[in-house]
């Protein structure tokens, strides 16, 4: 579950997200990032926040608690990514309902990645992202 501090419950949250955040979207999903945090929302609060649409397009009430469910598990293993007092919109569309977690996963990657944001080098290095050349790991290097 994603942490009560880094959920965005505001719709002026929301707004500017999609009004006047970069975007980038992919087969399943769009992110919306801005950097900018409404007045609503307090200065000293810089934690990134994280919100989602998932409208009737994508299917029926289950369907849509599903796509929520698995955006949100795949978020919280990324929001560590975001900078200090960003704001992030997933919005889910239709095609998300068929795709799978790991599909999913590639495509905010994917849409992270086009928007600035970019795992951390550790991270990188540990799951092998590269330009194509492989990458050796700190166990490896040592030996």
């Amino acid at each position: 579950m994603l942490e009560r501090r880094h959920r965005l419950t505001s719709s002026a949250g929301f707004s500017a997200a999609t009004r006047r955040g970069r975007r980038a979207g992919t087969r399943t999903l769009v992110v919306h990032l801005t950097a900018e945090r409404p007045q609503t929302i307090a200065a000293a609060d810089l934690d990134p926040r994280v919100g989602f649409v998932v409208s009737r397009a994508v299917g029926g009430s289950v369907v849509r608690t599903r796509v929520k469910r698995r955006l949100r598990h795949l978020v919280r293993e990324r929001v560590g990514w975001l900078p200090a007092g960003a704001v992030l919109v997933v919005r889910a569309l239709p095609s998300s309902a068929a795709a799978s977690s790991v599909a999913l996963g590639r495509d905010l990657d994917a849409a992270l990645s086009r928007v600035g944001i970019a795992p951390p080098a550790a991270i990188t290095a540990e799951v092998g992202i590269t330009g194509g050349s492989p990458v050796v790991g700190p166990s490896e290097a040592s030996r």
